[in-house]
């Protein structure tokens, strides 16, 4: 039976790997011959500071992608074409310069994609040219896993439980893109060039290949391999910073340089296996957290701008000279409480921090210091090699108390509690904030709180090597409570 098009052009996005790909295995299905394309767009790319860590990580993804096509077709002459230039404008006038029926490309359910993506289709429309679009990035996306009264969960238990019953094992089987790989075009004449260099598209490199980051699909492979004999241990590992305990795969789930299902159906069929393998559990419960913040992105796209809960948008916070101190004191790790700075010391050196640490930056971001979360959000945005508009927000909406399932705007995560707690050692700290290794027990948590002797001992000389903390805590606390009485009336 002959294929509905002739020639078909598959464009990647995050999405950056060759097997498991929902949208490129429906081009190969459909197309007699399929090119693909990656743009690098400058809509997105040309605000962006000239060294940044995840355009490194894609144009070091794309080359392993291009050779992972050229092996998957068996064919030199196949591979990627890579573009630079506003997507919008590049993907049609390339599917009109190879004569393509159709595009297809996977969805990607933030605003401004979702806008890009509706002017693409209309240019394409307007030359004859079908757009077709597949679900790859999540396990359930949108209005898929509704309540019984078909609405959208606001409360994550719920949506899991929901999520875990519709779940089987057609939605955790990979799509066999090999199957279909004699479709893969060769690239025209022109087209044939490899991916371009950081430089060639005006970006300088970073310090990605020092970190412990392997890129693209063979970096993605490694990682996964490792995390496999530490998956069981997952549950009692993952909230200690000092520990190998995450999988670190979020900057490869984020471009899709592993497949959403293939981890799911790890952590799914290992937790059903072993019912006490609650590290499985765990972790497959936290890949269920990341298609819920999908889906409320998708079905609520205001939280990019506002508070989940709108009664949240009446809180004042601090502004003026102080909390613009504050601020950047924060920024850049000068709080004078350790676990925070080192937390931001190891955010701004690598662009990775720990998910236990996110949550204690966070609140002592928005509790103790009483900024907005916007801007906490949007300094993650920057630095983050795993930013996810989506993960993101959630996120830091649920630390400011402000989200969907949030935590209670009365819990204030102490900073020193959570010192003590999560980094007891203090091996964490003293990696980040190497002026401090000399301090021992308590002190190394509070050093404010350290004898002068045990200062002198540690050559530590406060206000001058380590900063004063620039709030403190209980009273902190009470203006946090204060300023969020105006929920409380409300509610």
């Amino acid at each position: 039976m002959p294929k509905p098009y002739p020639i078909g052009l598959f464009w990647f996005r995050r999405d950056l790997r060759a097997h498991d790909n929902a949208g490129l295995h429906q081009a190969l299905s459909q197309c007699e011959q399929v090119h693909t394309v990656f743009v690098l767009d400058t809509d997105i790319l040309d605000p962006l500071p000239r060294q940044d860590r995840r355009v490194d990580f894609i144009v070091q993804s794309l080359a392993q992608l291009d050779e992972a096509l050229r092996a998957l077709a068996g064919r030199a002459g196949a591979g990627l074409i890579v573009l630079h230039g506003p997507a919008r404008h590049e993907v049609t006038a390339l599917a009109q310069r190879l004569g393509a029926q159709a595009v297809f490309t996977n969805h990607d359910d933030e605003p401004a994609a979702l806008q890009r993506d509706s002017e693409v289709r209309t240019a394409l429309s307007r030359q004859g040219i079908a757009l077709h679009t597949a679900k790859d990035h999540v396990i359930f996306e949108r209005r898929e896993v509704l309540t019984q009264t078909g609405s959208v969960y606001g409360v994550f238990t719920p949506y899991k439980n929901a999520w875990l019953k519709k779940i089987t094992p057609f939605y955790l089987k990979g799509y066999p893109v090999e199957r279909h790989a004699s479709a893969l075009a060769e690239r025209p004449e022109g087209l044939r060039e490899a991916p371009p260099s950081l430089e060639a598209i005006g970006f300088q490199p970073t310090n990605l290949n020092s970190l412990r980051l392997p890129v693209g699909l063979a970096g993605a492979r490694t990682l996964l391999d490792d995390f496999r004999p530490r998956l069981e241990a997952y549950q009692r590992t993952r909230d200690f910073p000092a520990l190998k305990g995450p999988s670190y795969l979020s900057t490869h789930l984020r471009f899709g340089t592993v497949s959403i299902r293939e981890l799911a159906a790890l952590a799914h069929q290992a937790s059903h296996r072993d019912p006490a393998d609650t590290g499985a559990a765990t972790w497959l419960s936290e890949l269920i957290w990341r298609d819920f913040y999908m889906q409320i992105l998708a079905n609520h796209p205001g939280v990019v701008t506002n508070s989940f809960k709108p009664e949240y948008d009446a809180i004042e916070w601090e502004q003026g000279p102080q909390a613009e101190a504050w601020f950047l004191a924060w920024c850049e790790g000068r709080t004078g409480y350790p676990l925070v700075d080192a937390a931001m010391a190891q955010l701004n050196q690598t662009g990775y921090m720990h998910n236990r640490l996110r949550m204690v930056v966070a609140s002592f971001l928005v509790k103790d210091l009483g900024i907005d979360w916007r801007r906490g959000e949007a300094y993650f945005a920057q630095q983050l090699n795993d930013f996810d508009l989506a993960a993101n927000n959630g996120g830091w909406q649920w630390a400011s108390s402000s989200g969907c399932d949030a935590q209670p705007y009365f819990r204030i995560f102490n900073p020193v509690s959570q010192s003590e707690k999560f980094d007891a050692e203090g091996r964490f700290i003293r990696r980040y904030l190497p002026q401090l290794a000399g301090l021992q027990g308590a002190a190394l948590h509070a050093p404010w709180l350290a004898r002068p002797i045990d200062l002198q001992a540690a050559g530590l000389r406060l206000g001058a090597d380590y900063p004063l903390p620039i709030v403190q805590h209980d009273e902190a606390r009470q203006r946090t409570l204060a300023r969020y009485a105006v929920v409380k009336k409300s509610s």
